[in-house]
């Protein structure tokens, strides 16, 4: 079983990441306005969906790998390691802009969960994230590689459907601060970097 201590770190690196505006973000509170609630409720449900999927495809090949060889396995946690860092160096490099919410459509919730889902489920970044990020937290002596995973990912998609319903039930208030605070975009990738780096190094570090 996975230790709580683990599960500590996991939880609020997840967090730190969900709460920081990014395109999840931006698009539950664009489509709250726009739409109502409900909308914006739909369009986190259907994001979660997508890192469901994510979270599947991810637990599938890597525990498969798992069982194959355990030094490939390795090979790709240290790998994800690398790639986490270069995130995180990439984003801290990033010059930041403003931050603007997307320009989209009012719809209704059965529309909203569609573009939710689509956005999240073919976006090729989240798909890569996802077999960085979930591997680092699996470890093999902690008992089976699936029920790892699958309690990995359904906590990360229940953080997810908390984190939005939160954003679309507070996006009027949360999307006005936004607008008066546009400057956030000049750190929003340094705080994001500053995370990518610290859990790839921290990762790193802890597995020699």
């Amino acid at each position: 079983m996975i230790s709580s201590g683990v599960l500590a770190t996991y939880v609020a690196v997840a967090l730190g990441l969900m709460v920081i505006p990014g395109p999840a973000t931006l698009l539950t509170l664009a489509k709250s306005i726009s739409g109502g609630r409900r909308a914006g409720m739909a369009t986190g449900l259907g994001i979660a969906l997508g890192d469901l999927v994510h979270t599947a495809m991810a637990t599938f090949g890597l525990s498969t790998l798992l069982a194959a060889s355990a030094l490939a396995f390795e090979i790709v946690k240290y790998a994800g390691v690398l790639y986490l860092i270069y995130l995180g160096l990439k984003a801290f490099a990033e010059k930041g802009d403003s931050l603007d919410l997307p320009a989209v459509q009012a719809s209704r919730p059965a529309g909203a969960f569609r573009q939710g889902l689509f956005t999240e489920l073919l976006n090729p970044k989240t798909a890569l994230f996802f077999l960085a990020f979930l591997p680092q937290f699996i470890h093999p002596e902690n008992g089976s590689a699936v029920v790892q995973f699958a309690l990995l990912g359904i906590i990360f998609v229940g953080l997810s459907i908390g984190v939005t319903s939160l954003l679309a039930l507070g996006a009027g208030t949360i999307g006005t601060w936004l607008r008066r605070n546009r400057a956030i975009g000049r750190w929003q990738g340094k705080v994001i970097g500053t995370i990518y780096m610290t859990l790839g190094v921290r990762l790193a570090l802890q597995q020699q």
